[in-house]
């Protein structure tokens, strides 16, 4: 055991010395592009959220509930992930303790957005499938204690891994190192087990998407009174389908990242450079597209979304907020 901890300690140390590129104005730029663009649609996640809580009727709403709870959790990954992303290129070393609350945090809003897609997917699926039910099941405060689930279970991972380090550790909080993932594991297990949690959890995500996805399409053959809020459901949560492949697509930031440090070999500038791509287009991108594929479509939504934007000072229609 102890050889097998020191050759993977060995191997994350080699793999970290890659991260030390000199601050040129070439890695500033990259820097200011990953901020700018993170700053840039946290800003529109919040005119968005400002623009939901303008209105009483949002706040009753589940898929605006819903709505306004992914927002803010894309928002608070976009900070985290480019607070740890300027971390990893600086090498910069601090307490545990720091890097747990930060791994935390990004490990659940990470996992939060697949579970939410689900609980949109859902309510879509009632709304439509049981329209004289969904009043009854898809109220405010069921809607609130789904979200809580959602992050219990989205720290269900983690927090089992901090609780095992403390009995192996009682002094963890105190060690200074390089904050990542990865150098909080103490055994193999533990990888292991964070990778079951993504397969299990995005695999059931898929599951209910797909199982939605047909529910509501055939729904929308066989009613013809409620043709329109199907088929618009329907575009819903094939959207919600489109939203799931992206975030499909961040669960193979690590391996791309592994796969280009091998291809690279001792090209640590080159890595470099397919590194900050890697993280750009797949792990940043997916998570910048949540207001433009929901809250611009959205006919209640987009007309108080371009009211904020423009700082109050056009006029905008009022639309008719419809729960269904």
């Amino acid at each position: 055991m102890a050889g097998t901890n020191s050759t993977n300690d060995k191997q994350l140390f080699t793999y970290e010395q890659v991260y030390k590129v000199d601050f040129d104005a070439a890695t500033g730029t990259k820097i200011a592009v990953v901020v700018l663009m993170s700053l840039f649609f946290v800003y529109i996640n919040c005119i968005m959220l400002f623009a939901l809580r303008s209105k009483p009727a949002f706040h009753e709403a589940p898929r605006y509930i819903l709505f306004g709870h992914m927002l803010f959790n894309d928002s608070v990954l976009l900070l985290v992930t480019t607070v740890m992303y300027a971390m990893s290129l600086a090498l910069l070393h601090v307490a545990k303790a720091i890097c747990l609350l930060l791994v935390l945090i990004s490990s659940c809003t990470f996992q939060n957005a697949p579970l939410t897609l689900a609980l949109m997917s859902l309510e879509r699926y009632v709304a439509i499938c049981f329209p004289l039910r969904h009043s009854t099941l898809a109220t405010q405060r069921s809607t609130f204690i789904a979200i809580g689930v959602i992050w219990f279970l989205s720290s269900l991972n983690f927090v089992t891994d901090i609780i095992y380090e403390f009995i192996i550790d009682p002094n963890h909080l105190v060690k200074i190192t390089f904050c990542t993932r990865e150098k909080l594991f103490v055994t193999k297990w533990q990888a292991d087990k964070a990778q079951g949690f993504d397969i299990l959890y995005f695999v059931s995500v898929t599951l209910i998407i797909i199982f939605t996805y047909i529910s509501i399409m055939i729904t929308a053959r066989s009613v013809s009174s409620n043709k329109d809020s199907a088929k618009k459901a329907h575009r819903t949560v094939l959207l919600h389908l489109i939203q799931l492949g992206l975030c499909l697509t961040s669960f193979l930031y690590s391996t791309i990242e592994r796969m280009l440090y091998m291809m690279t070999g001792s090209s640590s500038s080159l890595f470099i450079h397919l590194r900050y791509l890697n993280f750009l287009i797949v792990l940043i991108l997916p998570r910048c597209l949540s207001p433009l594929i929901y809250g611009l479509r959205d006919d209640a939504v987009r007309p108080l979304f371009k009211y904020y934007f423009c700082f109050a000072a056009r006029r905008v229609k009022p639309a008719t907020i419809n729960v269904l």
